[in-house]
C-alpha cells in the first residue's frame, strides 16, 4: 500500500471513529447503564494510566537503543488505547456523560483539562494510527519524525484522561 493511501485510509478510519462518538455522545438518547458496567469509568482510567507508562517505557527503551523492546511497549501502549476506546464507547453508548457539578476554581481547572484532553484525543488518534504504519513499513526516518510529535501527545491525552476520571470520581459532588 502506498503512504498516501495508508494516510488517506488512517484519516477516514480515524474521521468515522471520531463521528461516531460525537454521534453516541451527542445524536442519542441512552437509559440507565446497568449495575455491571459500573466498573468501566474505573477501567478505563486503568487502561489510560497503563498506556501512559507504556509510552514511557517505549521512550525509554528507545533512548536507550532497545528496539525491539520499545516495538512491544508502543505495542502495549496501542492495545491500553485500544481498550480504553473500546471501554469508553460501551459506557457512554450505556451511560451516557457524567455532568461535573464542581463549583469555584475546580469547574474552570476540569473544563481546560476536559476540553484539552478532547482536542487532543481527536488529534492522536491518526498520529498513532500514522506513526505505526510508518513503522510497520519500515520508513524509519518518517517513524522518528512523527513519532517526536506523538508520543507527547498521546502521553498528554492518557494522563488526562486519569484526570478526568479523578475529577469526576472524588471531586464531583453529587
Amino acid at each position: 500500500m502506498s503512504q498516501r493511501t495508508a494516510i488517506r485510509l488512517i484519516l477516514l478510519v480515524s474521521g468515522m471513529a471520531i463521528g461516531g462518538l460525537f454521534y453516541l455522545i451527542y445524536g442519542v438518547e441512552l437509559g440507565g447503564a446497568p449495575a455491571e458496567a459500573r466498573f468501566l469509568p474505573a477501567f478505563n482510567a486503568f487502561c489510560n494510566a497503563a498506556s501512559a507508562l507504556a509510552v514511557v517505557t517505549g521512550l525509554v527503551h528507545i533512548r536507550l537503543g532497545r528496539k525491539r523492546a520499545h516495538g512491544i511497549s508502543m505495542i502495549v501502549a496501542f492495545i491500553a488505547s485500544a481498550l480504553f476506546l473500546t471501554g469508553y464507547i460501551i459506557h457512554h453508548t450505556l451511560h451516557g456523560d457524567t455532568p461535573f457539578r464542581g463549583e469555584g476554581w475546580i469547574r474552570p481547572v476540569y473544563f481546560t483539562i476536559l476540553i484539552s484532553h478532547i482536542l487532543l484525543s481527536m488529534v492522536v488518534l491518526p498520529m498513532v494510527l500514522t506513526t505505526f504504519f510508518f513503522a510497520a513499513t519500515r520508513r524509519w526516518t518518517a517513524h522518528r519524525g512523527l513519532a517526536k510529535w506523538t508520543y507527547p501527545v498521546w502521553l498528554y491525552v492518557s494522563v488526562t484522561g486519569v484526570l478526568v476520571f479523578f475529577f469526576l470520581r472524588f471531586l464531583n459532588p453529587v
